[in-house]
């Protein structure tokens, strides 16, 4: 197996016009699920997303990009560090095509030529300062917080709930605390966050956890263990082609590595995510970046209004051309793009 780190990548092109054909093929059915197009909008600014991770964290050992078969115009496919993946080359043909990033992120372990130890992007997740191979991974552990949290309502609360009645299944709260009562009240953590587990720890199952939307730490052995103990329910998800109410996420199989203690503890401290809906969300999201206190951040597109759309995409690019204004090795010359 090898060694090293590596990153996965999701992209997708909803403007693409093969990909819309297959999508509206299967969009139109009633049990299509979530589907709403901007799940699948590219804002422009995937580049900036090579140009942190040459900036801030060149000892990757890989880059493995997943997508349906497409890809940036802009980006130089003989990049020695970057393996492009297409759904088809690791996703069982029984569940294409999908248009739910829960079956790709599901299936990610089976990538070949993925290390053991690998951080999961969105391609809406960012570094923004250096990071060490010790910000993901330690011991041979995921970095992470191990925070209770209440779930309340939103578009995913059902999912959330569905993950946690999972775990809540497998697993005795008391046993996990007893196991693990250093990793879970750790100095690290906010002290918010450790007061909110200290009060939900009284509950006598797990209420649900704290679910920073940043790249996220994985050992492949964890996929085949939870694909060992809960197939039957990772093959129900998987054969949605949208997301629906009855879906399990990833975030089961962090929850997984949290109570089986694999873990070692971090504090998130120095990252963020935001959602932008608007002129005023888009510049407190530029804001932050500029602020130089960050990390990590997420930028959450949740631009309904078309008439906008075009302004505050100008806005998120030029602060992120502020932070990323020289091309990576990983972008083409502009007059090598085709």
């Amino acid at each position: 197996m090898p060694d090293g780190i590596d990153f996965i990548v999701l992209w997708v092109d909803g403007s693409d016009p093969d990909w819309a054909r297959e999508y509206q093929k299967y969009s139109a059915s009633p049990a299509g699920g979530d589907n709403r197009i901007r799940r699948y909008r590219d804002l422009g600014i995937f580049h900036y997303w090579f140009r942190g991770i040459e900036l801030f964290a060149p000892w990757v050992r890989k880059i493995h990009l997943v997508t349906c078969g497409h890809l940036p115009p802009w980006l130089d496919k003989n990049h020695p560090k970057l393996n492009i993946v297409k759904h088809s080359d690791f996703i069982p043909e029984k569940y294409l095509p999908v248009f739910s990033s829960h079956p790709i992120e599901l299936n990610v372990h089976k990538i070949e030529g993925l290390s053991n130890e690998f951080v999961l992007f969105n391609d809406d997740t960012f570094l923004l300062g250096p990071c060490k191979k010790s910000d993901f991974f330690k011991n041979g552990k995921p970095r992470d917080i191990f925070s209770l949290n209440a779930i309340i309502q939103s578009s995913i609360a059902h999912i959330k709930i569905n993950n946690i009645q999972t775990i809540n299944h497998r697993f005795l709260k008391r046993d996990i605390f007893k196991r693990n009562l250093f990793k879970i009240f750790n100095f690290r953590y906010p002290t918010i966050e450790i007061i909110k587990t200290l009060f939900l720890s009284i509950w006598p199952c797990l209420p649900g956890f704290l679910d920073p939307h940043q790249p996220q730490p994985f050992l492949k052995s964890t996929f085949r263990d939870v694909w060992n103990e809960e197939g039957a329910l990772l093959d129900q998800t998987c054969r949605h082609r949208f997301r629906t109410s009855f879906d399990v996420s990833p975030s089961l199989l962090r929850y997984w590595q949290l109570c089986k203690g694999a873990f070692e503890p971090i504090g998130h401290k120095d990252t963020f995510s935001d959602g932008v809906s608007d002129l005023s969300s888009a510049q407190e999201f530029c804001s932050k970046i500029r602020s130089g206190r960050y990390r990590m951040a997420a930028l959450n597109d949740e631009i309904d209004d078309q008439a906008c759309y075009t302004e505050l995409q100008a806005v998120i690019c030029d602060c992120f051309d502020e932070l990323f204004p020289h091309r990576s090795a990983f972008e083409l010359e502009a007059n090598d793009i085709k």
